[in-house]
């Protein structure tokens, strides 16, 4: 990956590409320490310093507890285009859209557009209404013209995000809204790493702080190598084509393969599941209920909150806090089913059967028609299954850490699963840059 990088900044044009995505990078962190009007920076840490928000603050870079004008960051356009390629199912015009090509493709992205920004409006309004409610992030209440200042500030930084995203996708290198997504949840590592070091390393017997330091090293090492597996594990499904005769040539014959990838729906089963978990205490915020406010937290709320997961006191071998952990499992039975549900969206194995047959494509052993679709559906319930449980597993190894020993940390899994599938694919986008300019000066020699 390092060599790729360092063979692109010698031809001039992916270098200038590479520059122009770090300058719009470095603007995107600027504008997350950059504070929205109207907002009380005392409140807002309040607030937020009983509130675990973890994978949602990683979203936003940490903007959303900071309530900079960055503070929705790019997450109204993400929901935007999943919310629409849900419709896509349910609503036939959207259906025929998305099959027109690259018009559909340019409609479809417009909609996006309009639709990410009523949902900024609509999240930013929530937010002050509610936080100025009663927790007293407003500096001068509840008004009307604090309420406009936030919701304008908000909804113009989220909005410029997404121009943002797109310019660097047009001039720069990658997808844009992913390299944002990648820089924000980066730029929460360091101060994972200096908080564990002052919890566990930092005025603590030499002996433990060597012992804390190799057991956070072997986990983070294993979480990298087992995410890089369960990204780049398919199952390629063999496929025959039948040969036939078209004017006085013969053709077909060939071999290829359906690929299957074990995380058919890649992190969206976890950003569903824990947005959905994390929604009634967000809510419940807005009223002054928080966490740490035992005797007002509902038991209901304290079994959403992952906090409350897997809660042992090993040195007295107290319990008593475990009840909560039901909570986990609810977690991950919703996972469970959003992955089934999010695959079930995007792959249909009747199109797939249906388009096979029409091409002369047949799988080795298995009749073209109903039996392909009966087998590809049999192999990818097993593969979804596969894909849903590797995803419960990278997803609870920082609740446990959390809950056994009280490691605070919000980069868990679920962020790494998103950082190494962009970086993949932004270091293949270069690749693949390089290899075009290194034809054309061949040809050109």
């Amino acid at each position: 990956m390092f060599k790729t990088f360092r063979n692109a900044l010698k031809i001039k044009d992916i270098r200038q590409k590479l520059l122009y995505t770090l300058g719009c990078l470095i603007i995107v962190r600027l504008g997350t320490l950059l504070p929205a009007p109207a907002i009380s920076r005392e409140a807002v840490e309040q607030v937020f310093s009983s509130i675990n928000l973890g994978f949602f603050n990683n979203l936003t870079g940490g903007s959303f507890t900071r309530m900079s004008i960055f503070a929705l960051s790019i997450s109204p356009y993400i929901s935007a285009s999943i919310i629409l390629q849900l419709l896509t199912i349910a609503i036939p015009k959207l259906e025929e859209m998305q099959k027109e090509g690259e018009d559909g493709r340019k409609k479809i992205e417009n909609l996006t557009r309009y639709m990410a920004v009523g949902l900024a409006i609509i999240e930013s309004a929530a937010m002050a209404i509610g936080f100025g409610g009663s927790s007293g992030v407003l500096e001068n209440g509840l008004t009307f013209t604090n309420v406009l200042l936030v919701v304008a500030s908000f909804t113009a930084g989220s909005t410029f995000l997404m121009w943002l995203g797109e310019r660097i996708t047009q001039k720069g290198v990658g997808n844009g809204i992913s390299i944002i997504l990648l820089i924000n949840i980066v730029s929460t590592i360091p101060a994972d790493f200096i908080n564990l070091f002052y919890q566990f390393v930092y005025e603590k017997p030499v002996w433990k702080g060597i012992i804390a330091v190799v057991v956070t090293l072997a986990v983070i090492l294993f979480v990298i190598i087992y995410v890089l597996q369960l990204q780049g594990g398919e199952r390629k499904i063999p496929v025959q084509y039948a040969k036939k005769v078209q004017g006085r040539k013969m053709v077909g014959g060939q071999t290829s393969h359906i690929p299957l990838k074990v995380n058919t729906a890649g992190v969206i089963p976890v950003i569903f599941t824990s947005s959905l978990m994390s929604f009634p205490g967000v809510i419940s915020s807005f009223f002054g209920v928080y966490p740490a406010r035992e005797h007002v937290w509902p038991k209901i709320l304290k079994v959403l909150d992952q906090n409350s997961w897997l809660r042992i006191n090993f040195r007295d071998f107290d319990f008593g806090e475990f009840k909560y952990s039901i909570g986990l499992l609810i977690y991950i039975a919703l996972l469970i089913f959003f992955a089934f549900f999010y695959t079930s969206i995007t792959f249909n194995p009747i199109e797939i059967a249906n388009n096979m047959k029409k091409q002369g494509g047949f799988i080795p052993g298995i009749r073209p028609g109903k039996p392909t679709t009966d087998y590809l559906t049999k192999v990818l319930n097993h593969i979804i299954l596969i894909g849903a449980i590797g995803l419960c597993i990278v997803s609870i190894i920082p609740m446990f850490f959390s809950g056994a020993f009280g490691a605070r940390v919000s980069f868990g899994g679920t962020s790494l699963i998103i950082v190494s599938g962009v970086i993949i694919e932004t270091v293949k986008q270069i690749e693949s840059q390089m290899l075009v300019r290194h034809y054309k000066g061949f040809l050109n020699d």
